[in-house]
């Protein structure tokens, strides 16, 4: 903790009196899932752009949307299709900058529920996240031609807890997972890999864009903000490539931020070796065709959409072709 202190003291001191002040709403809890953004802070990224950057860690009652729909962050951390569908419903988001390149989002299942292919879904109970994580499920299923409905033929959705424990307990044939993540929590409870059987929405090719930045659009017209947004994204893709290439060294600094105390080192540690595959290869630049294949998956949602249109002005490259630039 005293450590800490004096990090954050000696960089007060270095930014001085006109630090610029931005307010990060993590997705989730600290984690490495976010290592980019406290490596940045560590490291004194933000500081050597005269930035004086707040982390606030999210958690199962915090809507990233909704914190900075009320004002409480400048920038948030989201998937892109929960920000497509606020973006619909009347709140402007803007993504501006994609560190994350692939998906993490997995179905896992026991293998002694029969299940083999998608098809096999058919009649089963599927645990599925919500709160804007049930969008990429929905339209998967959608495309399967299942309904979610719990009716003969199609999946009974079971509305799933930050956890896997429908799974370990049998409630659900399969459940949400991510591969840096719960995955692991059911390997750790015990159940071999052999006994499960994946599937990656990567794979399946229904896959969409997770842990973008948003930004508010309005916001975007004021230069000066502008300005702030590419010193940001710019530091902070510098803290993910370092994460990358020092994956332990982030995963200890992750732990410690942990203000809990509910991360192990094991943990953190192997979380970050996963999530170092979903960053890699980006540069913090959206893929136009990642971007315009997430709508086209929301769009193919049948009768229950994510989406109903394509959207107009939900990305954007200004900050990012400025922040890369140099």
């Amino acid at each position: 903790m005293k450590k800490l202190i004096t990090a954050a003291f000696l960089a007060a001191m270095a930014t001085g009196a006109n630090a610029e002040d931005v307010k990060l709403q993590l997705k989730w809890v600290t984690q490495a899932q976010f290592a980019g953004y406290y490596v940045a802070q560590a490291k004194g990224f933000y500081e050597e752009e005269g930035l004086n950057v707040t982390i606030l860690p999210g958690g199962p009652d915090i809507a990233p949307t909704q914190v900075i729909a009320g004002g409480g962050a400048d920038v948030v951390v989201e998937w892109m299709p929960a920000a497509l569908a606020a973006r619909e419903k009347g709140l402007p988001l803007v993504n501006i900058a994609q560190p994350f390149a692939s998906s993490g989002l997995m179905l896992t299942c026991l293998a002694e529920t029969g299940i083999k292919e998608p098809k096999d879904f058919a009649d089963k109970t599927l645990g599925v996240w919500f709160f804007g994580n049930e969008y990429p499920f929905l339209s998967w299923m959608s495309q399967l031609g299942l309904a979610t409905d719990g009716s003969a033929g199609g999946v009974t959705v079971l509305k799933q807890g930050f956890n896997v424990d429908p799974l370990l307990q049998k409630q659900a044939a399969c459940v949400s997972t991510m591969t840096y993540n719960e995955y692991w929590q059911v390997i750790d409870a015990g159940i071999t890999p052999e006994q499960l059987v994946t599937f990656k929405y990567q794979d399946m090719g229904v896959a969409t864009l997770e842990d973008g930045l948003y930004v508010l659009e309005e916001r975007l017209a004021d230069p000066a903000f502008q300005e702030t947004m590419v010193k940001f994204v710019r530091a902070s893709m510098k803290g993910w490539k370092y994460a990358e290439a020092n994956p332990d060294e982030a995963a200890m600094i992750v732990l410690e931020n942990d203000q809990t105390g509910a991360q192990t080192e094991a943990h953190q540690k192997r979380m970050m070796g996963e999530i170092a595959k979903l960053t890699a290869g980006s540069s913090g630049a959206l893929d136009l065709a990642a971007a315009e294949k997430t709508v086209a998956t929301l769009l193919a949602g049948g009768s229950d959409p994510v989406i109903t249109k394509a959207p107009e002005g939900a990305w954007t490259s200004m900050i990012t072709d400025k922040a890369l630039a140099n």
